[in-house]
This record gives C-alpha cells, sequence and structure tokens, in this order.
C-alpha cells in the first residue's frame, strides 16, 4: 500500500478559484462569481439528458439565484454585520459567521443569527445551503489532530472553505440495495477504493440523494457506520470537486421546471425558486489526490465521526434554527389562512394554530439552547449543546408532518378550492366569478386570498410539498436510529445513569415495612 502524502498543498477543481493572493484579501463568492463558479464542466444527467449550464437549465436556473442571492447578502452592508465576521486565516478578509468555529456563547449566538438571516431569505424552505456543512468545515481547523496523518488536509480545507464560502453537498447514505446483504458483499454498488497510487487514490461506487449536489463546488464523502465491514477499501473519507472526472449525477424530477412550464410565479411561488434538486451520486472510477483525503482505511474513525469530529452538534444547530425559521413561516401562513376563509373564529382552529405555534417554539428553545448551553471542546473551541442537538432531531420527524396536517385539518378544501392558474385572472368572464365566490373573509380580496392558498398549497400539497415532507422526516436519519443513538448517548455519558440514580433514591425512601426515615409519618394505625 502507498503510503499518503497529507503533507502536499491543497489543490481542487479548477472551478474554485484559488485561496489567496497577494495583491488582495480573499473574499467570499459574489453572487455573479458563484454562478460562474459551477460552469465548468460538471456531469449533470436530467430527463435523459446532459445538462451543459446548471445556471440556464430550466430545472434549476432559479434556484441557483436564490443560492446566488444568499452569496450576494454577504457583500451587502445592510446584512454584512449579521452575516459576516473576519477571518482566522491571515487572510484579511471576511466569511459567514458560521464557517469560524465557535469560543464562547457570544460566537453561538452570533451564529445563530447568520444561520436564521440566510434561512429567512427562503423561508425556511432551503436545508442544504452552505451554511449547512459549514457544520463540519468549521471544525477542521481546531480539530485537525483528529485527522491523524491527514492533520495538514483537513486545516488546508479549512482554510479554503472558510475564505471562499465554499458550498459543499455532502454523500453519506448508501444506496437501499440488497439490505440483507452485508456491505462488502454490494462492493459493485457501495463507494469503495479501487486503486490506491502515489498520487492518490481512485473510487467507484455510488450514494443516495446527494441533495443540491448538481449546484455546489464540492462533495464531501463519508460512511455511515453500517457500511464500516471488515474490508478497509470502503472505509474512507474525502472531499471531491463536483467537476472531477468520473462523477455523473443524474437527477430527480424538478418540481422547478414543472411549476415554471404550467404555471406562475403566483402558482407555485415555492417551487419555481426553492426545489432544492436531489441527485443519485455515482462515481466511476474517480481520482482523489492525496491531498483530499481525510480518512484513509479506518474503520475506528469512521465510527467516531459523527460523535467525534463535532459535526452532529454543528448541523443539528444549523438544521435546527433553519427548521424553526421554516415553522415560523408555517405558522403565519396558517394565521393568514384561518383568517382569510373566516376559519379563525372556531375554537377548535384557535388551538390548532396554537399548537403550530407551539411547535415553534419548542425547536427555538431548542436552538437557543444549543447556543447558550455549550459544550467545551478541543483547543479553546466550544460546540452547541448536544442533548439539545439530539432533541431536535427526534422532535422534528414528529412535529413536521403533525403541523403539516394541522394545516390540511383546519384549512381543509380551502386549500384545493382555487383556479388553476394566475392566468384566469385575464379571462373577464371567470374573473367576475372569482371575485364573488373565491373572495377572502374580513374584507380580504379574492386576488390576495388565491395567492395565500396556493402558497400554502405549494407547502403542504404539490410534490414540493410531499418531498418536504419526507426530507424533514429523515432529515436527521431513520428515526428510529436516531432514538437509538440517543439512548446509546445518554448510557456513555451517564446521564441515564443518573436518571436511574434519582428512582433509586426515591425507592430508597420506603422498603415493603414503612418509610426507611424519620421525614413522613407512617399509615394511620400503625403509630
Amino acid at each position: 500500500m502507498t503510503t499518503p502524502i497529507s503533507a502536499k498543498a491543497a489543490t481542487t477543481s479548477t472551478a474554485i478559484p484559488a485561496s489567496r493572493t497577494a495583491q488582495a484579501p480573499v473574499l467570499p463568492f459574489t453572487g455573479a462569481e458563484y454562478l460562474e463558479s459551477l460552469r465548468d464542466g460538471r456531469s449533470v444527467f436530467i430527463n435523459g439528458e446532459r445538462v451543459t449550464d446548471v445556471t440556464t437549465h430550466p430545472a434549476m436556473r432559479n434556484s441557483v439565484r436564490s443560492l446566488a442571492r444568499l452569496y450576494d447578502a454577504l457583500h451587502d452592508p445592510a446584512k454584512k454585520e449579521v452575516l459576516t465576521s473576519p477571518t482566522d486565516t491571515g487572510s484579511g478578509g471576511f466569511t459567514h459567521k458560521y464557517f469560524r468555529v465557535a469560543h464562547s456563547v457570544d460566537d453561538l449566538v452570533a451564529q445563530q443569527g447568520a444561520i436564521a438571516e440566510w434561512a429567512r431569505m427562503s423561508y425556511g424552505w432551503m436545508g442544504r445551503t452552505a451554511d449547512y456543512k459549514a457544520a463540519l468545515m468549521n471544525t477542521l481547523g481546531a480539530n485537525a489532530d483528529w485527522y491523524g496523518p491527514f492533520r495538514d488536509n483537513a486545516l488546508a480545507w479549512h482554510r479554503r472553505a472558510q475564505e471562499r464560502v465554499l458550498f459543499m453537498n455532502h454523500a453519506i447514505v448508501n444506496p437501499p440495495i440488497d439490505r440483507h446483504k452485508e456491505a462488502q458483499d454490494i462492493k459493485d454498488v457501495f463507494v469503495h477504493i479501487t486503486k490506491e497510487t502515489d498520487a492518490g487514490i481512485y473510487v467507484s461506487g455510488a450514494k443516495v440523494v446527494a441533495t443540491s449536489s448538481a449546484l455546489t463546488h464540492c462533495n464531501f464523502l463519508a460512511q455511515g457506520s453500517a457500511a464500516v465491514t471488515s474490508d478497509p477499501s470502503m472505509s474512507v473519507m474525502f472531499i471531491v470537486p463536483m467537476n472531477a472526472p468520473g462523477i455523473k449525477m443524474i437527477c430527480r424530477v424538478s418540481y422547478e421546471e414543472t411549476a415554471n412550464r404550467v404555471g406562475q410565479p403566483f402558482d407555485y411561488p415555492l417551487s419555481s425558486r426553492f426545489d432544492e434538486n436531489d441527485a443519485i451520486l455515482v462515481l466511476d472510477n474517480v481520482f482523489v489526490p492525496w491531498e483530499d483525503v481525510l480518512v484513509l482505511r479506518d474503520a475506528k474513525k469512521i465510527m467516531s465521526f459523527h460523535p467525534a469530529s463535532g459535526f452532529m452538534h454543528g448541523y443539528c444547530f444549523q438544521g435546527c434554527t433553519r427548521f424553526a425559521v421554516k415553522l415560523d413561516f408555517l405558522a403565519g401562513a396558517l394565521a393568514k389562512a384561518l383568517r382569510c376563509t373566516g376559519g379563525d373564529a372556531f375554537r377548535g382552529n384557535q388551538a390548532a394554530l396554537g399548537e403550530v405555534i407551539a411547535f415553534r417554539h419548542m425547536f427555538w428553545a431548542f436552538s437557543n439552547a444549543m447556543a447558550r448551553n455549550p459544550v467545551e471542546w478541543v483547543n479553546g473551541a466550544v460546540l452547541p449543546n448536544l442533548e439539545a442537538a439530539l432533541s431536535y432531531r427526534a422532535f422534528m420527524s414528529e412535529a413536521y408532518p403533525r403541523v403539516i396536517d394541522l394545516i390540511r385539518r383546519t384549512v381543509a378544501s380551502g386549500l384545493i378550492y382555487l383556479p388553476s392558474s394566475a392566468r384566469d385572472f385575464d379571462n373577464p368572464e371567470i374573473d367576475r366569478y372569482l371575485s364573488q365566490y373565491v373572495r377572502g373573509s374580513n374584507d380580504i380580496g379574492h386576488v390576495e386570498r388565491i395567492k395565500l392558498m396556493k402558497l400554502l398549497w405549494d407547502a403542504t400539497g404539490t410534490e414540493f410539498g410531499g418531498r418536504h415532507a419526507l426530507y424533514e422526516l429523515n432529515y436527521a436519519g431513520a428515526p428510529e436510529e436516531v432514538r437509538l443513538q440517543i439512548l446509546k448517548g445518554a448510557e456513555r455519558n451517564g446521564i441515564l445513569r443518573d436518571m436511574e440514580a434519582l428512582v433509586d433514591c426515591c425507592m430508597g425512601d420506603y422498603d415493603e415495612k414503612g418509610w426507611t426515615g424519620d421525614t413522613w409519618l407512617p399509615p394511620i394505625g400503625c403509630a
């Protein structure tokens, strides 16, 4: 086996500009620079054809502009104070606050504000924006020693990601194929090392739904614990540019393209601009240079990655804050819909809205707890609170279906008592009926009512809404696995033992003969 050369200077895709120059400080992408960085010859396929330019293709041209808007916000004087802070790399530039590791409660609270500000720009509907993977990249500098012989690689990637605010996707889950077999028996499907050379490794295999991968710069590829086997060729972790030869992204159907072909923004205001296209990620003999490898043939590292790397704490913090913003949106939309139909007068509907608001409060409370009660970590860094993070993971899969169900139950037929298109307003023969029979309550006009209901239907009933129901259910992993991880964590850190000790203390207050101390009086007749 060739010895990895981890001390080399990091180099990746030509689509990513060099991270430092002598003439000027390194700055994050602007929106225009982000769009240009995606025109790099990547292999993206949809509807049987290869996409020549993801920034102009009808399947993703508006979604990519929603993302470009986030980059422009980093340079907007009105948002810069909330979103950015100076880099800690010596570049002289600035970065999104979540791309720096936190060292205090104040740092985490500021990061929470930056995450929320970006999330509000898509009303909570884009979950895998660049700050999602910052939850890993911001740890690489503080925790570089964890990567052992690849320590310098971690430091180099931390610097490059922070300075340019790189947009990364990840692929961890293996395809749902032959799950009754051992992982090493499915090597024709699962990602594995096929060859090592002096320059690096070659890998082949596939990964499940790499969200937004067609619009990102790089992929962080890792393995879930189920893929760790006696075959070390599958215990690998690396970063690879999306235009690397051999990478193929086979996209699912585009809800954006469908929305923009059959309707107007009025009809599909979410689908038409916030669709994070998921793709089957195929690696066909892809070369990964040593400087982009993070873990090699080390099953113990793979198994301990989630709890030890800091990524779990971090992605839950970003995910929970974004989810809380989404619940802000849904609670507000439900309140407006009930007022629009007159349903706000009914006690049961008021209670349903109150329940949605309570879920909103709960997830903001989880996010606040993560920020304000941090865990001390390595080299003076702190991580978001793990107990709050795990609680978010457990309850988001319960909360989201419940919120959607409450909306459907209370708004009911109002979600589909709608004309087909905004074009109907242009036909006087139709519009006069709509103005009479689809008018809103409380002096709300028919156009405003229809606009609101179409927005809520796009959120809950279209393919876009259905994808989000599945996305939020499985966002943090299989619900059963999440709960098992919480149990194992409580066993490992002694919390479960303390809880059982509290019960033992209670049971020690009495035995079969009565109280064991003199605080309480005995039963009547036993004095």
